[in-house]
């Protein structure tokens, strides 16, 4: 609740816009899960089906996923 009824009350949520679907990622705490693909971001809260965990709900507001930039003419991420 506001301390003056007159003022907004509001939450800042600060998104990495990289993280969006189809995006590729790795989870920085747990790189055994391997590379993960971003299927949804609903606010805080994106899903990320891991190569070698499947899917995962992540809070992003409690862990920082990493974008993996593909590098098709390379072959490498």
């Amino acid at each position: 609740m506001p301390a003056d009824p007159g003022q907004l009350s509001f939450q800042v949520i600060i998104m990495d816009l990289s993280i969006v679907p189809g995006a590729l990622v790795c989870h920085p705490l747990e790189p055994g899960w391997g590379l993960g693909m971003v299927q949804s971001v609903v606010g805080h809260r994106v899903t990320v089906n891991f190569e070698h965990r499947g899917k995962v709900l992540i809070d992003i507001r409690h862990v920082t996923l990493t974008p993996v930039r593909e590098d098709r003419s390379q072959g490498t991420r």
